[in-house]
């Protein structure tokens, strides 16, 4: 009888130690969740990529003796290059790019019966660019080397005549601006004006055409462009 009643005892006593033993416990620790961060952007990798667009000619003229050409073209061609961003907002980069160009072509014709034409089949250009960028829009600048894509002929009577020009008007330099939006991971669209400028050019053969002294060839172009970008240090997405 004594061992049960001393148990009885016993076991009513933790009974009611029980709660004031779990307060002293505290409560269970609840982990807090993470917070969202922002999605990040990169613009440090390669790309290539294609545009469609227009360009037309500056003020081609052989001393004042305008030149018939086809002052506005359709253009589309292909780009491909490299950008770094530092700083953090800033990015540099090199660029090279083809356009072939339709319909391309400047005609003279010359007292006597010469007719001289420049078939102006594309514009490429090797450039550098510095850009600042706000997450997913870059604002850019660009300039380097153009060369143009010509076959020049002299005909007299539809024949072939041999001349010589200094300045054959192929190599140039080129500047340009645009702005480009990364609308999708990887994946970029940009709208640009670029001028190329292939400086003057004369006739110092045959001796009819001397007189007429240099003309001057240039070209304006507007681009829309899409671009596939890879990324050296992962695609742009969110963070946590």
């Amino acid at each position: 009888m004594k061992k049960l009643l001393f148990t009885l005892v016993t076991v009513t006593a933790l009974g009611a130690a029980g709660p004031a033993l779990g307060a002293d416990l505290g409560a269970r620790p609840y982990g807090k969740a993470p917070a969202y961060a922002a999605p990040l952007y990169n613009w440090t990798g390669f790309y290539f990529g294609g545009h469609l667009g227009g360009a037309f000619s500056g003020s081609d003229n052989f001393n004042g003796q305008v030149l018939s050409d086809y002052s506005a073209r359709l253009l589309g061609g292909v780009q491909a290059g490299a950008d770094w961003q530092f700083a953090p907002n800033f990015v540099v980069g090199l660029e090279g790019q083809y356009s072939w160009l339709g319909n391309g072509g400047l005609n003279a014709a010359f007292p006597g019966g010469l007719v001289y034409n420049s078939d102006q089949r594309g514009l490429g250009s090797i450039t550098g660019r510095v850009g600042y960028t706000w997450g997913p829009g870059l604002l850019y600048v660009k300039g380097g080397y153009a060369y143009s894509d010509n076959r020049d002929t002299l005909t007299f009577g539809g024949v072939p005549v041999a001349f010589t020009l200094v300045g054959n008007h192929r190599h140039g330099y080129t500047v340009g601006a645009g702005v480009e939006y990364m609308f999708a991971q990887n994946w970029s669209a940009k709208a640009e004006y670029q001028y190329y400028d292939f400086g003057s050019a004369r006739f110092t053969a045959p001796a009819a055409l001397v007189p007429f002294g240099s003309f001057r060839h240039d070209e304006h172009t507007v681009k829309l462009g899409v671009n596939y970008r890879f990324n050296f240090a992962g695609p742009a997405g969110a963070r946590y």
